[in-house]
């Protein structure tokens, strides 16, 4: 179909100071839009930039455009964390699942939404592609969408599709979508894995983010049977399973026989495999991540990182200490609706040890750590050295169970502070 294309530095001439400009998301990252925009910074002020995790170049965020451009970040990505820990960015903490709400609703009201689109097809409809998310919400709340049109970005389908008459601006560009390759896993990855995989039965749902344990865990499930997958996200790890029919959600009670998803980040055989695919129904984050949704599929095992978990069950997942590092996320919508499932499955995930060889299973989280799952949500946790279970566990008996997937190296000073905390281990508790 027809529309007239504008170039990119015409196009956010529409962005005026003081708006409250929306990005779009992770792989979606319109960074033809966002470099013009920057281009800008001479004749802006005070505009304010709202996004979750992006990918590339956030150069809104450099010191020399501080009058021009402030970041709000609903995640907290690599691009953006020198920025928010230096207190050059604000974050907001917020659920995925409430996010949404926030432009819906006029809490964070939206002037600009700049996006990344398929072309349009012979309806005149484009697809937001890798990123539905709360880029839907987002679009349908913003006064102004602006986008950037590549026949580069895969069409998917379920809800992200938008007419081309809700888009006040269209710039074609023909730019790789954005990649994150696979690396290859060490063994702790391996081993934590393998050990997630011994308590994934057949027919769970499975939810997934991105990196090495979740890969990991997809690499150990080749002998189970009639998997699903509702996540907020996932990459390619999925693809052989369902190349083999070891995902094929035949078990799932909602979007039966289907994957559903947020958003995707991966290589071009990821995109690849999702584009123009009915499988796949890409849907946002209010509903993919609602605990009414997520909980209706039978034995959702999530499967959610850690940065730190102290001995009664804390989890910290999005900051070291003071220092922002991530983001709420989706952690809590997935552990929560996996454990109202039925037989579902809450997990953390995480290596024993940090990079720089320290318990990340601590007596007590780091002066101003966030808790991001509390301990009453917190059931099986999972390091290279095994599983437990702490739900129905008192404190002490939480303790002892830290302690034994702890590194060798740090299980004594635990169990020593545990005892300080609780007293003695007696034979009643254990």
């Amino acid at each position: 179909m027809n529309y007239r294309s504008l170039p990119a530095e015409e196009a956010v001439t529409k962005i005026k100071s003081g708006d409250r400009v929306f990005l779009h998301t992770a792989a979606a990252t319109p960074q033809r839009l966002i470099d013009a925009m920057v281009q800008r910074s001479a004749e802006l002020r005070n505009v304010e930039i709202v996004s979750l995790h992006t990918e590339g170049d956030a150069a809104y965020t450099r010191p020399e455009y501080r009058e021009s451009f402030r970041l709000n970040a609903l995640f907290v990505g690599k691009n953006v964390r020198q920025s928010v820990q230096h207190g050059d960015a604000d974050a907001i903490p917020v659920f995925l699942s409430e996010i949404p709400f926030l432009f819906q609703n006029k809490i964070l009201p939206l002037d600009v939404a700049l996006v990344h689109v398929s072309p349009p097809d012979c309806h005149g409809y484009c697809s937001l592609g890798v990123s539905v998310d709360v880029t839907l919400a987002a679009v349908h709340s913003a006064k102004l969408v602006i986008a950037q049109v590549n026949p580069n970005m895969p069409r998917t389908l379920g809800e992200g599709l938008l007419h081309m008459s809700k888009i006040h601006a269209m710039v074609e560009v023909s730019d790789p979508i954005l990649e994150t390759p696979r690396h290859a896993l060490s063994d702790v990855e391996i081993r934590i894995g393998s050990h997630i995989a011994t308590i994934v039965e057949d027919g769970a749902t499975l939810q997934l983010g991105i990196g090495a344990i979740p890969d990991a865990t997809l690499a150990s499930l080749s002998g189970h049977k009639d998997l699903g997958i509702h996540s907020e996200m996932f990459s390619d790890g999925i693809i052989d399973l369902v190349e083999k029919g070891v995902i094929n959600g035949r078990k799932k009670r909602s979007h039966k026989e289907m994957i559903v998803a947020s958003f995707l980040i991966g290589t071009r055989k990821l995109y690849d495999f999702v584009d123009d695919n009915p499988l796949v129904a890409m849907l946002p984050s209010d509903y993919v991540n609602d605990t009414r949704e997520i909980r209706r599929n039978p034995r959702v095992t999530a499967i959610n990182s850690a940065l730190e978990i102290d001995m009664t069950g804390q989890v910290c997942a999005d900051s070291i200490g003071q220092k922002f590092f991530s983001g709420v996320g989706g952690q809590m919508d997935f552990i929560r609706g996996a454990a109202l499932s039925e037989g579902g499955k809450p997990i953390i995930a995480m290596p024993s040890t940090t990079s720089k060889g320290l318990s990340r299973i601590v007596p007590q989280l780091k002066p101003g750590a966030g808790v991001v799952t509390t301990r009453a949500h917190v059931q099986y946790v999972v390091t290279e050295f095994g599983i437990v279970n702490l739900h129905g566990k008192n404190l002490r008996q939480r303790a002892e169970a830290l302690a034994s997937i702890a590194h060798p190296d740090f299980r004594e000073d635990i169990s020593r502070e545990a005892h300080k905390l609780f007293g003695s281990y007696g034979k009643g508790y254990l």
